[in-house]
């Protein structure tokens, strides 16, 4: 049995697309998943290159130490 027999036996999901928020097949067949389509895909990619995804850190205090005091 070959994936795109595989494929089709299986019911069908689908997904939201995170970059566009379309509908997207989360399936083998879809080389993208879980984007839509390769521009999505490539638009994603762009943001977490340059650095546009990225988590709020707050700086710890400069009094306090951190890691294995015996190293400071």
């Amino acid at each position: 049995m070959s994936m795109t027999d595989t494929d089709a036996a299986l019911p069908k999901k689908w997904v939201v697309c995170p970059t566009c928020k379309g509908k997207s097949l989360y399936a083998a067949s879809n080389a993208y998943r879980p984007f839509c389509s390769e521009r999505c895909k490539n638009v994603d990619f762009g943001a977490w290159a340059s650095a546009s995804f990225s988590l709020p850190a707050d700086a710890p205090p400069d009094d306090i130490v951190f890691g294995d005091a015996r190293l400071q």
